[in-house]
């Protein structure tokens, strides 16, 4: 049992680290705060759900599907709403109330559209057996998420530390004030980092069904709550902190649903609470936002 459950967190951990990556992104970028992330991851969910339904087409390839309509979706989006919030006193703030609006309208759209039950696709769609993975026996499903997971976390590696677009977005990260008088355009970059977190996201929703068991409508808060565990945890701005984040929230959501498994649901609020009081910049963190 023990060496299934730090096994199982290992691959959760992989899993949640791609679900918080986009969202600890766009706060490194932009320093502020998408609550319609959990929706988003929501739509690429319904996404590959309706894709397999209506063709039959295998998650894999709704993956390159979702990164592709995400990041478009992105661009005109961020244009729409975040200029804005830049020129506000404490864009942060309103970032919240503007995003949590914007969450609240996508849950309804998708609700009127899809319907409240919950939804699934069958794990048999990656294989009819368990993978064997050092003696131990796990979903395929599991497995291919977790490669699907570190391929995305290296994307983000080699974009951030191997292209001229990555330099230029480490240094908005760092300083926009400062990169902006050096005239690096400011708005392009941050616009493609969200259109990446946001397609990270529904990247993550892909997924779901077989990591979450099943998707709602209404899953997105719940959903935003782990996400933000995972880049607390880690370190909020950093987003390949959220590696660590991702992992130490796996291993102790695996270990709490084998010996704890009724206060399992406690964890992202019990992991919040004890890293903003011990640590609040995250276990690789620093100060990211000043007096």
């Amino acid at each position: 049992m023990l060496e299934y459950s730090l096994l199982a967190g290992l691959v959760f951990g992989l899993y949640f680290c791609l679900v918080g990556l986009g969202l600890n992104l766009v706060f490194g970028v932009m320093r502020i705060v998408n609550l319609a992330h959990g929706d988003f991851l929501m739509l690429g969910a319904f996404g590959a759900f309706w894709l397999f339904n209506l063709s039959g087409l295998n998650p894999v390839w709704s993956v390159f599907i979702m990164l592709a309509v995400f990041t478009a979706l992105g661009l005109p989006l961020y244009y729409l709403l975040v200029p804005r919030l830049q020129r506000a006193k404490d864009p942060e703030m309103l970032s919240i109330i503007l995003f949590f609006g914007l969450s609240q309208v996508i849950e309804a759209l998708a609700t009127i559209v899809f319907g409240p039950s919950e939804r699934s696709i069958p794990g048999r769609v990656f294989g009819s057996g368990p993978v064997s993975l050092l003696g131990q026996s796990l979903p395929a499903a599991w497995i291919a998420s977790a490669i699907a997971s570190g391929v995305a976390v290296l994307f983000i590696y080699l974009y951030l530390y191997r292209t001229r677009l990555g330099y230029l977005t480490r240094a908005v990260m760092v300083h926009r004030e400062e990169a902006l008088a050096t005239g690096i355009d400011v708005d392009r970059v941050s616009a493609i980092a969200f259109g990446i977190g946001i397609a990270l996201a529904a990247i993550a929703g892909v997924f779901a069904p077989f990591m979450l068991g099943s998707v709602t409508p209404a899953m997105g808060p719940d959903i935003n709550i782990q996400s933000f565990a995972v880049i607390v945890v880690g370190s909020l701005g950093n987003p390949l902190g959220t590696i660590l984040g991702g992992i130490v929230y796996g291993i102790s959501l695996a270990f709490m649903q084998s010996y704890f498994s009724s206060w399992a649901n406690l964890l992202p609020y019990v992991l919040l609470i004890f890293i903003l009081l011990v640590r609040p910049s995250g276990l690789l963190g620093r100060q990211v936002r000043s007096a």
